[in-house]
C-alpha cells in the first residue's frame, strides 16, 4: 500500500498565491494523488462540468514565468502546455472524480492544510474588523491615524536609540 501520510509543511510548500486566490498546481496534486498529471488532468476533463473557472484554471504565460522564477525551477521536463491550477474547492472535487483511497487519504491532508492557512489569517482579519469599527465609531478619524503615526515613529525612534547604544561584537578589521 502507498504512503498517504504527508505531512502539511510538504502541502503547504505546494500552495501558491495566483490571482489573489491560495492553488496547488495540476502537476503537484497528481504527485500527491500518486497519479500522472496527464491522468489526473484526462479525469478532469471528462468531468470538466464539476470545476468551473473559480475551482480551475490554466495558468497564463507570465503567470507561468513568474511562479518558475518565484520557486527557482530551472526546468519543467518541456512542457507542452501551461499548467492548471486548483483552488480549494477544485482540489476537494479532485478527490470526488479521482476516487480512489489515495485520492481520499491525500485530500484530507490537503483540507487540513487549506484550513491552517485560513486560521493563521484569523488575527489579521480581526485587527482589520477592530479597525473598521474604530473608523465607524469615532467620525474623526483623521485625529485618530495622527495618534497611531505618532506612536508608531515613537517606536521607531526608541528601537533605533536602542540599536546605536548596543556595542557591537566581533573583531575590527584595519
Amino acid at each position: 500500500m502507498k504512503d498517504t501520510n504527508i505531512s502539511t509543511s510538504l502541502i503547504d510548500s505546494k500552495i501558491y498565491t495566483i490571482r489573489g486566490i491560495k492553488v496547488m498546481l495540476d502537476r503537484h496534486l497528481a504527485q500527491l494523488y500518486q497519479v500522472e498529471t496527464r491522468t489526473l488532468n484526462q479525469t478532469v476533463k471528462r468531468n470538466i462540468d464539476r470545476f468551473p473557472t473559480d475551482f480551475m484554471f490554466q495558468l497564463t504565460k507570465n503567470e507561468f514565468d513568474n511562479l518558475t522564477s518565484q520557486i527557482v525551477i530551472s526546468s519543467w521536463g518541456g512542457l507542452r502546455r501551461l499548467p492548471y491550477v486548483f483552488t480549494e474547492q477544485g482540489v476537494y472535487m479532485l478527490a470526488t472524480v479521482l476516487k480512489s483511497k489515495v485520492a481520499v487519504d491525500v485530500n484530507i491532508n490537503i483540507m487540513r492544510t487549506f484550513t491552517k492557512i485560513k486560521n493563521e489569517s484569523v488575527p489579521y482579519l480581526d485587527i482589520i474588523k477592530r479597525v473598521e469599527k474604530l473608523e465607524v465609531e469615532n467620525k474623526d478619524t483623521k485625529d485618530l491615524l495622527k495618534k497611531v503615526v505618532t506612536i508608531v515613529s515613537t517606536m521607531q525612534e526608541l528601537n533605533y536609540e536602542a540599536k546605536s547604544t548596543t556595542k557591537k561584537i566581533g573583531f575590527i578589521n584595519e
